[in-house]
């Protein structure tokens, strides 16, 4: 374990590898579903030789440096190395294409980016639109043309540098940018410091009772908290093995468990549902997982986990990627459809009316605020928006916009969502961003974008579209998906559509979501149905 657990607010994932590399440099660390491995020692000379490198490359510290690529040892070290440089990591879905790409290598403005060779073309093609981009770093071999005024090396030059010997990061240095989304605007960057990221490993060391006998299987991307952070970040604090599987995948889940001798993994709401349609089989309980943590955490999920799979503990929480994770299960306690207690050393949860901030009684609905009592331990507000983080810190606590409950043990149930937010394969999506690609297109007069209950207990949602026609016409729905597709990430993609003669809205002009939400999707044209992809 990192000798700095019990600090949080001394803690960095930097020190905390660091650390561990001197003590033990030829433990294995990570294996990739590549076929590439690492030891602690190698992962941490690599992640300071593409320290070196950007340097060379001209990057300055605090710096804003783009990671556009898919898990692998050699993301790892470019994370680190980043944060080693003491620049700040912008972590890009590698699913982002088109105008939502476009918005957060500019909202950035980043000159330098690191790009697995398969995502290259998604970034070419916005090269007259992107006027700070300078220098791509490729990882693999790249068919795209790159225009001639940016710079392209290969991420491989890096192994002959030699070792960052810089000063290394502090706390509130900002390590990373995650982007989240919402539907009044743009998706947002949060400025994560190097403390908050690693407060989120911390409360995962202690939810699950981590020891060194635990391998982590991670199958979640590395550019969100979640995998990056709640999984990743937690193996540096505790020193435990990792498997990184480069994507998801269903059908490979348990033989991917078994194979490597992970016991603890993380599941979003769908990927734990997508486990559980897989047919069941004779290997189901052949492996050493002992914990699982899952959010949501449905009681038929956590069923399924402990009687099918025989996982002993099944845990859930709740965060958001401003606030980390301040609410966690606990091993030995089974809480089906609760979020679990509050880390109330590190954190402060308040159960509120949304209309008037004042505390509700034990029992009853109010939105979930959360403020810190760790130093630096959330975010440092949102990327050139300073009047979103003043509106989300109102009255000195953190609005999430989740509704919840406490009961008067303290466990605390996430109930649903307040605002207007689209939650779909672990995704936040912003609504203004699908309803700027959709509203473009010829013969679409008014277009609303919104979230509807996906089908089965996997807790999130699909996207449906309301549209109105121009002059009276009729929309072919069809066609529109076609267009659309190519400019939506794939989770964005609209599952349904619905022609309508008029939008509901408020006196002010305002669109009501919530009367679209409730009429719900019967009728409207189902994409997965119609086969339009």
């Amino acid at each position: 374990m990192y000798s700095r657990i019990h600090e949080p607010h001394a803690c960095t994932l930097t020190d905390a590898l660091s650390e561990w590399a001197i003590s033990r440099p030829g433990m294995p660390w990570l294996q990739d579903s590549q076929g590439n491995a690492l030891t602690v020692g190698q992962a941490y000379a690599g992640s300071q030789r593409f320290a070196s490198f950007l340097c060379q490359l001209g990057v300055q510290a605090e710096e804003r440096v783009g990671v556009f690529m898919s898990n692998s040892c050699a993301m790892v070290a470019t994370v680190f190395g980043i944060g080693y440089l003491r620049s700040t990591a912008v972590m890009l879905n590698t699913e982002l294409r088109s105008s939502f790409l476009r918005h957060q290598l500019n909202d950035c403005q980043l000159a330098t980016i690191v790009v697995d060779a398969p995502l290259v073309e998604h970034i070419v093609c916005l090269a007259d639109e992107l006027p700070h981009l300078k220098t791509l770093v490729v990882l693999g071999d790249s068919r795209a043309a790159v225009p001639d005024h940016w710079r392209q090396v290969a991420w491989t030059d890096s192994s002959t540098c030699v070792p960052w010997e810089g000063p290394h990061p502090q706390p509130q240095d900002i390590f990373c940018i995650m982007y989240t989304s919402g539907t009044t605007g743009p998706s947002k960057g949060v400025l994560m410091p190097h403390c908050h990221c690693a407060l989120i490993g911390l409360g995962a060391i202690r939810s699950l009772e981590i020891t060194a006998a635990d391998k982590y299987y991670i199958c979640l991307p590395l550019f969100h908290a979640n995998g990056l952070f709640m999984q990743l970040g937690t193996t540096v604090l505790a020193g435990i093995q990792a498997f990184l599987k480069q994507r998801f995948s269903a059908s490979t889940w348990l033989a991917d468990i078994r194979e490597s001798g992970a016991t603890l993994t993380n599941h979003l709401g769908t990927t734990a549902m997508f486990v559980i349609n897989q047919p069941p089989t004779e290997q189901d309980r052949s492996h050493r997982l002992r914990a699982s943590l899952s959010a949501p955490n449905p009681a038929q999920h956590e069923a399924v986990f402990r009687e099918r799979f025989g996982v002993k503990d099944v845990l859930s929480g709740f965060g958001m990627t401003e606030v980390g994770i301040p609410i966690w299960g606990r091993v030995g306690h089974a809480a089906p459809n609760a979020a679990g207690w509050a880390h109330e050393d590190r954190f402060e949860i308040c159960i509120a009316d949304p209309e008037t901030d004042v505390p509700v009684s034990a029992g009853q609905i109010g939105e979930i605020l959360v403020r810190p009592k760790v130093p630096f331990g959330f975010m440092a507000g949102y990327l050139n928006v300073p009047a979103k983080t003043v509106e989300a810190w109102r009255n000195l606590w953190f609005h999430t916009g989740d509704a919840g409950m406490q009961d008067a043990q303290g466990l605390i149930t996430f109930v649903d969502r307040i605002k207007d937010c689209i939650r779909r394969r672990g995704e936040n999506i912003s609504a203004t961003e699908v309803e700027a690609v959709v509203g473009q297109l010829s013969g679409i007069n008014e277009v609303a974008a919104y979230a509807v209950p996906a089908q089965g207990a996997g807790g999130e949602d699909e996207v449906m579209l309301a549209l109105v026609a121009a002059e009276g016409g009729v929309l072919d729905m069809a066609d529109i998906v076609r267009q659309v597709s190519a400019q939506l990430p794939r989770f964005a993609k609209p599952r349904y559509l619905r022609q309508m003669d008029s939008l509901p809205k408020t006196a002010t002009g305002k669109i009501q979501r919530a009367i679209l939400r409730q009429q719900g999707s019967a009728g409207a044209y189902d994409t997965e149905a119609e086969g339009a992809q």
